[in-house]
């Protein structure tokens, strides 16, 4: 694969590249391969520069994950077709550029869906790998590394390899949510789910505290195939931990009797408009004088209180990319956090701990005075891969503003919760984590994982190229 070279580390290639929070930006050396001969010279620019390399998709990581501070980034966005797609065993093979937008559109009008997405549809492939995302379905269907079949990685140190679970198994397991730290993806085959309808019966139904959506989820597990709950965040006393839940299931024949039109991709498209008339990309602006502590106080319980009286067992069939893709739904309402953005911590929590864990989350976060603007609660499972964060129990997902004036104070609530988190046997995630300090990551993962995973590294990348502003963080810088 080696050729010429037509790379160079020139003042030209230099872009500022930002966190999806908006938290923190960097000055970096962009690079956008269209081939995986391109990809051997950007890594071979690397070395000769001595300069490391990240990698970044469209760069929906919350925090750090694909930033590298004066360092090169490898930008696989143009790496982005579908090679093949088998429409009667539901196997595709795609660049690791392709988006789950493009995935699902591609798929869809034959009776295929992705068998795990995440809340936006504008992840790539070979990010959602090298993260290993989960979806509201993880409960069931584990995380999207449960149907990768097989992938062919281009290693820095030259080698270009094909894995599975059967043949380089170690490095399937290690590189899929390895963050991006063993090599690039340049081709991914994934098993597709089968669907007979464009519709999603989805019940929605209020609950009171943290013991009663535990209960909730308990009770409607076996018989749902998606489920997520919101809580609203600035409730206390005996309300804590209150909010709504959404379950999911796929129609049947008997459900949909013309499934033909909801498998259309214009009848899944995300309206751009509210109420058919204002023009949802100018939402955000509208959130803006709402994003203070008394204005989301007020959208909260108004969200509450709809959802406890008017949409209390509710049910309403939604298509698929309605109910998957609600950080899509208001396009850049993240905007509204502007000037200093926001940060994300979630935590893994076995089951039997999670009720106090979250509820410890909460009190604290009143104590500090920072209240989560948003808080998505999920039923998880546990996966077979080397740097899983997945666990037997629940996640809890809390978005904070990131301000100058709280900065520090989110900084160290976040130690004090992740305290709390590691105490019960919790984990966290790399796509979401800005806070994470290196003992608490190397705490959770296990010395026994962590020496695997460096040996693969020296092994795959003896001159320790990749490394992003995330795995300096919690890992140094792999020597």
């Amino acid at each position: 694969m080696a050729g010429t070279n037509h790379y160079a580390l020139t003042p030209d290639r230099q872009e500022r590249v930002d966190s999806w929070g908006m938290n923190r930006a960097t000055l970096s050396y962009v690079y956008r391969p269209t081939t995986a001969e391109q990809v051997v010279e950007a890594f071979a620019l690397a070395r000769s520069s001595g300069k490391t390399a990240a990698l970044r998709g469209t760069g929906c990581s919350y925090g750090d994950a694909s930033l590298n501070n004066e360092g090169i980034v490898i930008d696989l966005t143009r790496m982005n077709r579908i090679l093949d797609w088998n429409p009667q065993t539901g196997l595709i093979t795609v660049q690791p550029g392709v988006t789950i937008r493009q995935l699902w559109q591609y798929i869809i009008e034959d009776g295929w869906w992705p068998p795990v997405v995440s809340g936006t549809m504008f992840v790539t492939l070979g990010g959602a790998a090298g993260m290993n995302i989960h979806g509201k379905n993880n409960f069931k269907a584990g995380p999207i590394g449960n149907h990768i079949t097989e992938f062919e990685i281009v290693t820095p140190g030259g080698d270009v390899k094909v894995c599975s679970r059967n043949e380089n198994s170690e490095l399937f397991h290690a590189a899929i949510g390895g963050f991006g730290m063993l090599g690039v993806f340049t081709r991914l085959t994934v098993q597709m789910k089968k669907i007979y309808s464009g519709q999603l019966k989805v019940d929605a139904f209020a609950t009171k505290s943290f013991a009663d959506i535990i209960e909730k989820f308990s009770e409607r597990i076996d018989g749902a195939d998606y489920l997520v709950g919101w809580i609203d965040c600035f409730a206390t006393g005996s309300e804590l931990g209150r909010g709504q839940v959404h379950q999911a299931n796929y129609l049947t024949p008997e459900d949909d009797p013309d499934p033909a039109q909801g498998l259309r991709v214009a009848n899944q498209e995300l309206p751009d408009t509210l109420m058919g008339i204002f023009p949802k990309s100018l939402m955000w602006r509208i959130l803006q004088p709402f994003n203070n502590n008394l204005g989301m106080k007020a959208v909260n319980l108004a969200k509450y209180t709809q959802s406890a009286t008017i949409g209390n067992n509710e049910t309403v069939n939604q298509s698929h990319a309605q109910f998957a893709f609600l950080l899509d739904y208001v396009p850049n309402w993240k905007f509204a956090y502007k000037p200093g953005g926001l940060v994300q911590f979630q935590s893994f929590v076995p089951y039997d701990a999670a009720e106090h864990v979250f509820s410890e989350q909460l009190r604290l976060s009143h104590k500090f005075g920072i209240i989560p603007y948003l808080g998505v609660f999920k039923r998880h499972r546990p996966d077979d891969f080397l740097m899983t964060h997945a666990v037997d129990g629940f996640s809890f997902a809390l978005d904070y503003p990131w301000t100058e004036s709280n900065k520090d104070g989110v900084r160290t609530l976040a130690q004090v919760m992740t305290r709390i988190v590691l105490d019960a046997g919790g984990r966290h995630y790399f796509a979401k984590d800005s806070l994470l300090t290196a003992c608490a990551a190397q705490e959770y993962l296990g010395s026994e994982a962590i020496s695997k995973f460096k040996a693969l590294k020296s092994k795959y990348d003896p001159n320790h190229i990749l490394q992003s502003d995330l795995s300096r963080r919690l890992f140094g810088a792999f020597s």
